[in-house]
């Protein structure tokens, strides 16, 4: 046990005793990371404010036998256009709790860390309406779960795909169509979203096949998490 140096985003925090608060980040050498900030509810707490959930902060931390303790922080990037628009801070809330559920304690993930940041940082330069689909179908694809998009994921037909099954893993045709219906649009954003055209896809308004992607996208998510991801559903009902 010693001193470590990480940056990190914060995903969450919970109260821990009167003062102090356990804070659960992201960072890109550790995976997640859990430690106790101590004194940060004190009116004169020094980095406090720093360790809010979706800030990017540097930490020094000392390693701990289940909670490390972080004793220094200094702010990298609040993402202050996030927090001030409601809509942007619905969509950052449920990046956050996806990587709050896909990372691992003390298993390294830098690819992951960078997509967050990526997406944080695409989130305050403009509200990308497609951002949230995007970064769940990207982020399935990141962790092995690529979805079969060019032929029937059953029986390998290349003509019409019509269904999306999230247990099967990709697209059907008309004769094996279970799950749950996608249309063409969809079916051609979402391999937009997965092969080279992500900023483009990202830099245009809201369209029709959006919400459909999202609803796709989160079902295939939480197939895999085994739960349900709740800022989902708040965002949904904004």
């Amino acid at each position: 046990m010693g001193l470590y140096r990480e940056r990190g985003v914060v995903l969450r925090t919970i109260k821990l005793g009167e003062a102090d608060r356990i804070v659960t980040l992201v960072t890109e050498g550790r995976g997640k990371v859990r430690a106790v900030a101590k004194g940060v509810r004190r009116t004169k707490s020094r980095f406090g404010a720093r360790l809010e959930p979706l800030s990017h902060v540097a930490l020094l931390c000392y390693e701990g036998r289940s909670l490390d303790t972080i004793t220094q922080a200094e702010a990298i990037d609040h993402f202050r256009p996030v927090r001030e628009d409601l809509e942007r801070l619905g969509r950052a809330t449920c990046l956050l709790e996806v990587v709050d559920a896909v990372v691992q304690e003390g298993e390294a993930d830098p690819r992951l860390y960078q997509m967050l940041l990526g997406a944080l940082r695409t989130l305050a330069a403009n509200d990308a309406p497609l951002l949230v689909p995007a970064f769940f179908w990207r982020l399935l694809a990141q962790q092995g779960f690529r979805p079969v998009l060019e032929h029937c994921v059953a029986c390998g037909s290349g003509g019409a795909l019509v269904a999306f099954d999230v247990g099967e893993g990709g697209v059907l045709c008309p004769s094996c169509r279970h799950g749950t219906r996608i249309t063409a649009d969809a079916l051609g954003l979402l391999r937009r979203i997965l092969g080279g055209d992500l900023v483009a896809v990202l830099a245009e308004g809201p369209l029709p096949a959006g919400p459909e992607l999202e609803y796709l996208g989160t079902r295939a998510l939480e197939h895999h998490l085994e739960r349900r991801l709740r800022a989902v559903g708040v965002l949904d009902r904004a």
